[in-house]
């Protein structure tokens, strides 16, 4: 996977979790909603960010970042399923999307 796909990726993934995060505030949800909409949207920032790195070390640094945001993202997409804010058809969906970023991302270390 190409480095644009990667950032195209990680953009609809964040596009999802502002979706999820404004759903989440409706159910006037708001201490995970803020952990995921961070954690989330991070992910694809520093995705984009890594594409103008300065260095090899810092493209590396900034892959590695959205790596540790992406496994954040996945404890609060489960632990929204397992408290019933989301239902097993958006966990299983959202769940892919952040694992697909997690595998596409490894190729670039």
């Amino acid at each position: 996977m190409k480095e644009n796909k990667l950032a195209e990726l990680s953009m609809e993934f964040s596009v999802d979790i502002i979706n999820l995060v404004r759903q989440l505030k409706e159910n006037r949800e708001a201490i995970i909603s803020n952990q995921i909409g961070r954690s989330g949207a991070s992910i694809g920032a520093n995705i984009h960010e890594a594409q103008y790195a300065q260095s090899k070390k810092d493209f590396i640094s900034k892959l590695e970042i959205a790596l540790k945001e992406a496994n954040e993202t996945g404890y609060w997409l489960e632990l929204l399923h397992r408290t019933n804010y989301i239902d097993e058809q958006s966990y299983k969906s959202l769940s892919a999307k952040c694992t697909s970023i997690l595998c596409n991302k490894m190729f670039f270390h």
